[in-house]
């Protein structure tokens, strides 16, 4: 169900209103709506058993774009199967952008599904299950969402919260709702740049929804889809079933809807038309007479080089009729109907129209155009860290530019090679060409990408040419992957293998000896020297080779580490030690002091966007590992990944990959490159998580 956000370029999002309070979710068995609607167990037994079939909890992996990055994200929605082979309908914003969709049947079977057109415009998708064997499904026909009255009884079947099954029951309270002009210019229901209240006037009805609802079937009483859930702003809002069907019937057909373009901005007529009004002499003239003015849609804007510029049409004009179809749109709610009717016009064949200007009608003739995306789809380009989109014509319009030519930037990854440009790329800026090679599109700027970064070890170094609103810039951007660089060893010296803490003053005084100075044993490293020699954790470490330690503060940390390093490996020291009320002298063997976590050889793997690296000393320390424990330890999960899908978390201990053994990072590396060069899913792997051994399933998508 939709949430609360604002629309923009670069992302997917929309304005709607939650509802403010707890709706009660009335259970399978009640029989009323607050005694508005009297309903019996058998009328409710027998919609639920005819629905329920065909009931579906859709749980999907989908994308969105930000920071550069392509982020994977889990989500939950409802739908309902509407053919015997298995095809589904839900909503665009559930499944639109999925590239992984797994379906929950009634009977608990989980079933993947491949999406097979999304409309954004409509806010519906059409799913198929792909089961293992050929199965016939149960469908749920469509009921005629027209004949819907006020005060009908409607069931919201779905799965709210991702619970499956869920059924609550409500009546139907406005078969025309629409987002409120008041609301202002970003209170709309915007999915991809698409303004979907533009086509659909939702039906309203009190059957209590929740998140996870979305895509789900409202019903009636004969068991039929009469809307899909959509929405929540007071009411719940569904699609009406009969603007779903026919969707949903083209994209099974075609795997796309078509629709036709004009070119025009239009509003509602004028409650009043005063002598200032646009086309004031005619809309005042025939008002007064009760003619032809009193319908119509006002054209409030014509866009340069549309179907409407050529025809003729000027901002102004009342448009009477398109297609011998008569237009009237006084109110907001008689708008979608006039969209539909325009967008559903025959594509490159001329239509009729009728204009009244300047108290004359006009016979006029346009020739409608296919209307593109607004928005198309963003791609993640590594290696130059940012996320960018082609531009549309309408796109392109609105950002004041000629053409369409260039990649529009949706977003950039900070500290990434666009991000660390001078300037850097910025979100809007639109790269027109590369080291002098012009960039018409995003597949254009893939390829040449391609072509500079082949056989390199190293980033390029390229010269960018972009465009900032009506400014045209250079920047040099290193474009490239980098590889990591093994850290290399720091100079290796003598080491005490324990760890300390300093006695301060206030610690000293508190224990009664004031005076006292050194250093306190938090930890003796098992099986070392220190060990050996007898050392143990709550001694006093006092002085060294006879000489007394002076620290007595936390800036003197460092003072027992850096006195051992200016020994010889190998060397034998004597501590002098308290412990209780003895004073100790102890021979301590010193030891090469260990490499350090940040020195241990690390591998990044970019298609599941982890980084892990070999075991250190000390992690073997800290986690009570024997000596015999391998594997690769991950110090990094990329948000919105496929590592974080599957569960992999930081300081997880990689030891198998799809059974075979992890020994360090390079056997990880070449399990990796295995499943990315057969291009497997699921990936299996073992991973010990503190006390705790886990398998993890990893389930990418490589169609990306």
């Amino acid at each position: 169900m939709a949430t609360l956000a604002r629309a923009g370029v670069g992302r997917r999002a929309f304005w709607c209103v939650v509802a403010l309070g707890v709706p009660l979710l009335f259970p399978t068995g009640c029989a009323t709506t607050g005694g508005r609607t009297a309903l019996s167990q058998a009328e409710l037994d027998r919609v639920i058993a005819k629905v329920r079939p065909a009931l579906v909890r859709i749980r999907v992996v989908t994308t969105d774009y930000f920071e550069g990055r392509e982020v994977k994200m889990q989500a939950v929605g409802s739908g309902a199967i509407i053919t015997r082979d298995g095809y589904l309908i839900t909503n665009h914003h559930v499944a639109g952008h999925a590239v992984r969709v797994f379906c929950t049947l009634w009977n608990r079977e989980e079933i993947e599904a491949e999406v097979v057109g999304t409309d954004a415009l409509t806010d519906i998708t059409v799913l198929r299950l792909k089961p293992d064997k050929p199965m016939e499904f149960t469908p749920v026909p469509f009921g005629d969402s027209a004949r819907l009255r006020v005060g009908d009884p409607v069931l919201a079947m779905g799965s709210p919260m991702a619970l499956s099954q869920s059924v609550t029951l409500g009546i139907i309270s406005n078969t025309e709702m629409i987002m409120p002009r008041f609301w202002g210019p970003f209170a709309q229901l915007r999915l991809d740049g698409e303004d979907v209240g533009s086509l659909v006037k939702w039906i309203g009805h009190d059957a209590p929804i929740y998140g996870g609802n979305s895509g789900g079937p409202l019903v009636n009483l004969r068991g039929e889809i009469v809307g899909i859930n959509e929405i929540k702003f007071g009411l719940g809002g569904a699609i009406p079933s009969n603007l779903a069907k026919a969707v949903a019937e083209e994209l099974i057909a075609r795997g796309k809807v078509r629709r036709s373009w004009l070119g025009v901005d239009v509003q509602p007529r004028f409650k009043r038309a005063g002598p200032s009004a646009p086309g004031a002499v005619g809309v005042a003239a025939n008002a007064a007479s009760g003619s032809a003015a009193e319908a119509g849609v006002l054209i409030g804007g014509v866009l340069p080089d549309s179907p409407a510029e050529r025809a003729g049409l000027k901002a102004g004009d009342l448009l009477l009729s398109l297609a011998g179809q008569p237009v009237d749109v006084r109110y907001d709610e008689q708008m979608p109907d006039f969209m539909r009717l325009a967008s559903g016009l025959p594509i490159g064949q001329p239509v009729p129209l009728r204009v009244l200007r300047d108290g004359r009608e006009l016979a006029l003739q346009i020739t409608p155009a296919e209307r593109e995306d607004r928005l198309p789809k963003p791609k993640e380009i590594k290696p130059w860290g940012l996320t960018a989109r082609n531009l549309s014509s309408l796109l392109a319009r609105e950002m004041k530019r000629p053409h369409t030519n260039g990649v529009v930037i949706t977003s950039v990854r900070p500290g990434g090679p666009s991000g660390d440009a001078k300037p850097p790329l910025s979100e809007r800026d639109v790269l027109v060409a590369v080291n002098d090679t012009p960039v018409r599109n995003v597949e254009e700027l893939l390829a040449l990408t391609q072509k500079l970064t082949a056989g390199q070890h190293e980033p390029v170094p390229v010269v960018a040419t972009f465009e900032r609103k009506d400014k045209r810039y250079l920047t040099i951007v290193r474009v490239g992957i980098e590889e990591l660089k093994d850290p290399g060893l720091e100079v290796t010296k003598a080491w005490l293998p324990v760890e300390t803490q300093v006695i301060t003053r206030p610690i000293a005084r508190q224990l009664g000896q004031p005076d006292l100075k050194g250093f306190y044993l938090t930890r003796v490293y098992p099986n070392s020297t220190a060990e050996k020699a007898g050392l143990r954790v709550g001694d006093f470490i006092v002085a060294v080779d006879g000489e007394k330690l002076t620290a007595s503060g936390a800036e003197h940390e460092d003072e027992l580490s850096s006195l051992i390093r200016q020994y010889d490996v190998g060397r034998t020291v004597e501590l002098t030690v308290l412990r209780g009320n003895a004073t100790l002298k102890i021979p301590v063997e010193l030891v090469r002091s260990p490499r350090l976590p940040r020195e241990m050889k690390s591998y990044r793997n970019e298609d599941f966007e982890f980084t892990a690296r070999d075991i250190s000393f000390f992690d073997r320390a800290e986690q009570q590992w024997p000596e015999t424990q391998t594997g690769a330890l991950v110090t990094d999960v990329k948000r919105g990944s496929w590592a974080e899908l599957g569960a992999l978390y930081v300081d997880d201990l990689i030891v198998e990959v799809d059974g075979r053994p992890v020994a360090d990072v390079d056997a990880l590396r070449r399990e990796m490159e295995r499943v990315t060069t057969a291009r497997q899913s699921p990936v299996i792997m073992k991973v010990l998580r503190g006390i705790h051994t886990k398998y993890l399933e990893l389930e990418p998508n490589w169609k990306n």
